[in-house]
């Protein structure tokens, strides 16, 4: 008998709404000891507000364990369709743009 530890098999179910998903161009990532919060919304030409169309709240341990499995997703991604290209990186203000010491990194 192995003592590995046996997968857990999850039924998940996705709701019509859910199904339909929505579209992002901006998150705003925010975090305090307990949780990181992600807003997600999106910026549209010409429009000077934006409003948050969700909201996804997480324990750091498993903000963690999202980043590893975008990493993996990116990576097979790449070696499937090629590198993924960030065009107009710059000092847009737009988009999804990692934050250091509290500044915006252009």
């Amino acid at each position: 008998m192995s003592d590995a530890p046996q997968q857990q098999q999850i039924n998940i179910e996705l709701g019509e709404k859910e199904a339909e998903g929505i579209y992002s161009n901006l998150a705003i990532i925010t975090h305090s000891p307990a949780e990181f919060v992600l807003d997600f919304t999106r910026v549209l030409p010409g429009v000077p507000k934006a409003r948050v169309h969700a909201r996804v709240i997480m324990t750091a341990q498993h903000a963690k364990l999202l980043l590893r499995a975008l990493d993996d997703n990116i990576a097979k991604y790449e070696m499937k369709f090629g590198e993924i290209k960030i065009h107009g990186e710059g000092p847009s203000g737009f988009g999804y743009q990692p934050v250091i010491n509290d500044e915006k990194v252009h």
